[in-house]
């Protein structure tokens, strides 16, 4: 039998459509690795940003939540602090809740820069940033810190950005590095992949999907047909993760 509302520690994931999501299973089995048998971990799967503080109102002994697609910048009006990091991407995808207030950190980067930099190569130099959401300013932030040069693109392109029209046989030879931060590939849209003209792709690419479920996406498969390297989000996840809960337990 569950332990009364008011006795547990509670955490969850806030997105919408999230019921495809491994953090609560990750949660859930390293609460029971530990001993935990008071935390839990739920998803809040909202349809709109505005239902978040009911969230928060319904549910004592809230310790921290992570943040995902679609709510990443949507979610920063309701935090009361921002960590530098944080701050400086412009997305939060976790949340430490203490009596002074919400905070909002990003793990991301963390997660992103631990899981790719052991897989690159000198000659990854140039990067694609697919999709321009809450996981996209973290994925600059590293590419920035790593000083890989880079170039958003986008369905609708924006001042300085390419719409995957302009992905000419030039571009794609000399941005040999692709990250995916759209949900196209996400379960149970797996069939679904970013317009990029794989046919371009060679054995000099690198694709990196932020998606983990399935764990070889559509982008992935042809990357991998090409002899690419490629890598899922799996490990960016989990690394991420173990920062979000040091986080919420310092």
């Amino acid at each position: 039998m569950e332990k009364t509302d008011s006795k547990m520690v509670k955490y969850g994931l806030v997105g919408r459509g999230i019921s495809y999501s491994f953090s609560r299973e990750y949660f859930t089995r390293k609460f029971r690795e530990l001993g935990l048998e008071n935390h839990v971990y739920h998803n809040y799967d909202l349809e709109d940003i505005g239902e978040f503080p009911d969230v928060l109102n319904n549910n004592p002994g809230l310790r921290g939540l992570n943040v995902t697609i679609p709510y990443k910048e949507a979610v920063i009006p309701y935090l009361h602090h921002m960590h530098a990091d944080a701050e400086k991407v412009g997305a939060v995808n976790t949340i430490r809740i203490t009596k002074e207030g919400l905070t909002g950190y990003n793990t991301d980067v963390y997660g992103f820069r631990l899981a790719l930099e052991s897989q690159l190569l000198p000659e990854d130099r140039y990067a694609l940033i697919l999709g321009t959401g809450g996981a996209s300013k973290a994925v600059a932030y590293v590419l920035r810190e790593l000083q890989i040069g880079f170039t958003f693109v986008s369905r609708t392109p924006g001042p300085g950005q390419l719409g995957y029209g302009a992905l000419d046989p030039e571009i794609m030879s000399t941005h040999t590095l692709i990250i995916n931060t759209t949900p196209l590939g996400t379960y149970p849209g797996v069939d679904e992949k970013p317009p990029v003209p794989y046919k371009e792709l060679t054995a000099a690419h690198f694709l990196f999907d932020l998606i983990y479920n399935p764990g070889k996406t559509a982008f992935l498969r042809e990357g991998e047909q090409a002899g690419a390297r490629i890598a899922n989000g799996l490990d960016m996840l989990e690394k991420q993760a173990e920062k979000a809960w040091e986080i919420w337990n310092s």
